[in-house]
């Protein structure tokens, strides 16, 4: 496995759901924070990622590697899912993941893939 350096998980912390409009990035990326991610791996919120309709928001990056955007992640149903991917894309040179690779709870929460540089 090649070694996980400057990947970076991001989360946005603008999105909000449910009837009270609560925030959802912030409690993630603080819960997160303390997870066994793969190393070099870091957790940082941005402001809005430009998916509004479809809280909440997070990605997955790495120099040379494809960026990866997900939606509709759920902070305590998606959090082991995340981990398995961040797990999962630091294993890979190119960061490409096939779909039957992906934890089945988030495959089609996976609305975009952009090539690496």
């Amino acid at each position: 496995m090649p070694p996980a350096e400057n990947h970076v998980l991001f989360i946005c912390t603008t999105c909000k759901r449910g009837p009270d409009g609560a925030l959802l990035g912030p409690g993630l990326i603080e819960d997160l924070m303390g997870a066994d991610l793969p190393p070099g791996f870091t957790v940082r919120g941005t402001a809005c990622m430009s998916n509004c309709t479809r809280p909440l928001s997070v990605a997955l990056t790495a120099p040379g590697k494809a960026t990866y955007m997900l939606a509709e992640i759920d902070p305590v149903e998606d959090r082991a899912a995340l981990l398995e991917l961040a797990q999962l894309y630091a294993s890979k040179a190119d960061g490409q993941t096939k779909l039957l690779e992906r934890p089945k709870s988030i495959r089609r929460k996976i609305i975009g893939r952009i090539p690496a540089i």
